[in-house]
């Protein structure tokens, strides 16, 4: 993942914690060519860093996001695997 596009992802991230709820998925569907595993990786780290950060509801959204985003792209059978590892 590039430096360029990482700071895409945390754009889109901010926007989607900014904006009024309800129109998340205008925000999502304006930028198709971010949708992708790398964003839902990074989404689920910014999450882990505010949850640390005790921004428990910006990090438990972020989390719902990331896991309807993972369904839509079909990514959930990795996600899966990689659980059923440890």
């Amino acid at each position: 993942m590039t430096k360029q596009r990482q700071d895409l992802y945390f754009n889109l991230i901010e926007q989607l914690l900014r904006c009024p709820n309800g129109q998340e998925p205008e925000i999502l569907d304006a930028q198709p060519d971010l949708l992708d595993a790398g964003l839902v990786k990074t989404m689920m780290q910014v999450a882990t860093v505010m949850a640390h950060q005790d921004n428990q509801d910006a990090a438990k959204f972020l989390i719902h996001v990331a896991r309807q985003l993972a369904k839509q792209l079909n990514l959930y059978p990795q996600f899966n695997s990689a659980t059923s590892d440890q």
